[in-house]
């Protein structure tokens, strides 16, 4: 078996946060070579470097990014840019290089400066949620990766998804900002949605250390019948039902204990309603009267 250490490109990354730590650490084991760690931090830089076992770590990027074929930034998005136009401006990227972003927002086009110099521009946005910086297990196996921007940078940005056991999702650089709302709706307003529900039940009187050990079966399963059917046909409820006096005792009881979630219920309830139209459950009119009741909210 041929050793997979420096057997892959070389690359530097650029910002230590969770991303990039995960980023950096699972690269090397997967055989590219670490050139250097780099963040604002020399502390970050330093332990990021340490983890990954990169040759080198510090504080300002260019000094190790004319030696890779891949430079990876992944800073805070507000940061890309100007880190990118940074590294340029002092002669930071060789031509050929592949300068790759991990944002889920930005287009490929941040990091202009950088093809200005004969660098291929990308981006390769894993879809995963980096709760920690130290993951107690691989976060990338079996996810999606978004790639987009240059032909070469794509091609890098799908070796690196391959490399680590993920599977590429080519995009349009037009497309990045939907793509991305997908992403935080599917994501971060589930978080949201479960913290409603959790503390609607909370004020039926269930202990909030309980909440999970009774609702997550039910997030689980509805889950499962969304990956099986698709979420037309996995709705169930009482908008399914078209069950109208369900729906008010809801919002009486939501609008005298947590009048705060009283326009989050209406304002999901519209769109349930139409999910239940697409998916056959109810006609147009008890959509109809089936709305009226969440305008009225």
């Amino acid at each position: 078996m041929n050793d997979p250490v420096h057997s892959r490109p070389s690359a530097v990354v650029v910002g230590c946060g969770r991303v990039g730590s995960s980023l950096a650490l699972y690269l090397s084991r997967a055989g590219y070579r670490l050139i250097a760690t780099v963040s604002h931090s020399a502390k970050s830089a330093e332990a990021a470097a340490s983890r990954c076992g990169a040759e080198r770590h510090g504080t300002r990027p260019w000094r190790y990014t004319p030696e890779a074929h891949i430079v990876l930034i992944t800073t805070p998005d507000a940061q890309i840019e100007p880190a990118c136009r940074q590294i340029a401006d002092r002669g930071g990227f060789a031509p050929d290089t592949a300068v790759l972003h991990c944002s889920g927002a930005l287009p490929s086009t941040v990091l202009a400066a950088a093809r200005g110099k004969g660098a291929a521009i990308g981006s390769l946005h894993p879809l995963q949620s980096f709760a920690t910086a130290d993951p107690e297990a691989d976060p990338f196996s079996g996810i999606i990766f978004a790639v987009e921007g240059d032909p070469p940078a794509r091609q890098a940005a799908s070796s690196i998804a391959d490399a680590l056991g993920a599977k590429s999702l080519p995009l349009k650089t037009e497309a990045k900002a939907l793509y991305h709302a997908a992403a935080v709706v599917a994501s971060n307003y589930l978080v949201a949605i479960a913290d409603m529900a959790l503390g609607l039940l909370a004020s039926a009187g269930i202990e909030p250390s309980e909440g999970m050990t009774v609702l997550g079966p039910l997030i689980r399963g509805t889950l499962g019948n969304i990956e099986r059917l698709g979420a037309p046909a996995s709705l169930t409820g009482p908008i399914a039902r078209g069950d109208r006096e369900t729906i008010r005792r809801h919002q009486a009881e939501i609008q005298r204990l947590r009048p705060e979630l009283a326009g989050l219920y209406a304002a999901l309830g519209r769109h349930t309603v139409d999910v239940a139209l697409r998916g056959g459950h109810i006609a147009p009119d008890t959509a109809a009267r089936l709305s009226a009741l969440f305008r009225d909210t």
